[in-house]
């Protein structure tokens, strides 16, 4: 049976530009479950990012409710939203964010090493996951020694040094050439499963969409089709969120 980990009900944000309100979410509706690997496309100005913003607790909806696993999101305080998203999700993002003064593994660490827990405690960790995403001979580098598409590498490996429950990612090969993105993207799927991992992305990028188990398409602030169910994503073995 599917177990709902994003319950969105009626969401909307509102922007005020010079006196002009800006609708931006216009009522959403949707359920995310646990696992499932989901794309969400759509023309630029659709929605999309203000959308895993806030669901990612990044932004604030102007109305609207939002649940993440049994965390009630709406009228919570930032010091708590903070608390559930440094617990419960991670971010990757068209650029990487690294800090350029740590090596890979200190990069990935840092997640850990803010919130407290020990370079003893983390460092293994950082390692095995940047053997995960191919980097395990590059874990003394910094960011600046490692091409464009390592760096995104390591900035998966950082976003999922914590065990979130979800993983977002916002165009998070925009700047990739095809053969790199590809590999990127092979590896959100691959985390997916084995971590079992509930990835949401944001993407122009109509093949890799087009591999996912369900496309949701945005248009105006609203859903246009939620569709699930890829053949050549099942084919592949990708997790639906409906096993179980």
């Amino acid at each position: 049976m599917s177990t709902p980990l994003v319950v969105v009900e009626d969401l909307r944000k509102t922007f005020v530009h010079m006196g002009r309100e800006l609708h931006v979410l216009c009522g959403i509706d949707i359920v995310i479950n646990q696992g499932e690997v989901v794309a969400f496309v759509g023309p630029s100005g659709a929605g999309k990012s203000t959308f895993l913003h806030c669901i990612g607790t990044l932004d604030l909806p102007t109305s609207g409710r939002i649940r993440l696993g049994n965390d009630e999101l709406t009228g919570l305080p930032g010091s708590r939203l903070a608390a559930i998203r440094n617990r419960t999700i991670g971010f990757v993002f068209q650029f990487h964010h690294l800090l350029p003064e740590f090596n890979a593994v200190e990069n990935v660490m840092m997640p850990g090493l803010i919130q407290g827990k020990t370079r003893r405690e983390m460092e293994p960790l950082a390692r095995s996951l940047l053997a995960e995403v191919g980097l395990a001979a590059r874990a003394t580098h910094r960011p600046g020694e490692l091409s464009g598409g390592e760096q995104q590498r390591v900035a998966l490996a950082r976003a999922l040094v914590l065990s979130p429950k979800l993983l977002l990612a916002d165009e998070p090969t925009g700047n990739l050439d095809t053969a790199t993105s590809d590999s990127i993207h092979q590896l959100f799927f691959e985390m997916n499963r084995k971590h079992g991992t509930t990835v949401v992305v944001v993407t122009h990028n109509l093949s890799f969409a087009e591999s996912m188990p369900r496309v949701v398409t945005m248009r105006d602030g609203t859903i246009e089709s939620d569709r699930i169910g890829s053949e050549r994503a099942a084919a592949l073995g990708y997790r639906d969120g409906s096993a179980g």
